[in-house]
């Protein structure tokens, strides 16, 4: 019988996403970082009624919060406040507004982050892991494992009958992906944007080799045929 289970991050048959609160009025730059985020794992919600937005804080019960500063009715500056009034989940203002007084305000009112536009989605998924780190410790996925192999992240290694291999950070994301969806078929893109945020940047060539290595190195603990290749839709554990 195929299991599925991770130390740290992982109740109930599923892995335990952190939800993700958008507060952005540009609903083109809203629809991004919806697509970005969930893309990279993360449970997401964007508010669209500005004028319920605390409501929606509390409703949705977010991990973390992502703020634009200039919102219809009210300002980012305000509903950070707020939101300091029964919550310490962490704040990462993401706005156009980039004067040393809007970054000092921010802080002064309880942010985290501040990240001003265009920004760096590599930079901003940074903060937001660091973010999510430091404020749920507990909750960092110490080690997985399927099917009696155990993937242990923090360290970068795979684990098989007392035979290990280590992988490099490349590998070990990829393995990662695959068993946060263990079961099912992943594509080649959906693993592309997961590691390098968008393929543009990278040659799909390079994700078949880095399973080829990867497949190289299980067969070396004693592991066939883990990763299975689906035709024309992907790879699956």
């Amino acid at each position: 019988m195929r299991s599925l289970r991770c130390e740290e991050g992982y109740q109930g048959g599923v892995f335990i996403k952190e939800k993700i609160l958008i507060v952005e009025d540009d609903f083109t730059i809203q629809a991004q970082l919806k697509t970005f985020l969930s893309g990279n794992g993360y449970e997401v919600f964007a508010i669209t009624d500005f004028s319920q937005i605390i409501q929606q804080v509390k409703m949705f019960v977010p991990h973390l919060v992502i703020l634009d500063i200039k919102l219809p009715g009210s300002n980012g500056f305000e509903i950070c406040s707020e939101i300091r009034t029964f919550s310490d989940i962490p704040i990462v203002f993401v706005t156009s507004s980039n004067t040393d007084m809007d970054e000092l305000n921010s802080i002064m009112l309880g942010g985290d982050a501040f990240i001003t536009k265009p920004y760096n989605t590599a930079i901003l998924l940074a903060k937001i892991a660091a973010l999510l780190k430091r404020a749920y410790p507990s909750r960092q996925v110490e080690s997985c494992t399927w099917n009696g192999v155990t993937l242990h992240p923090a360290s970068g290694v795979i684990e098989y009958r007392e035979q290990k291999a280590e992988l490099t950070k490349n590998e070990m994301k990829i393995l990662y992906y695959l068993f946060k969806n263990a079961g099912k078929i992943c594509s080649r893109n959906d693993i592309v944007d997961f590691l390098w945020d968008n393929q543009l940047y990278v040659d799909d060539n390079a994700l078949s080799v880095n399973v080829t290595r990867i497949r190289d190195k299980l067969n070396k603990i004693g592991l066939t045929d883990f990763i299975k290749t689906k035709h024309r839709q992907g790879y699956t554990l």
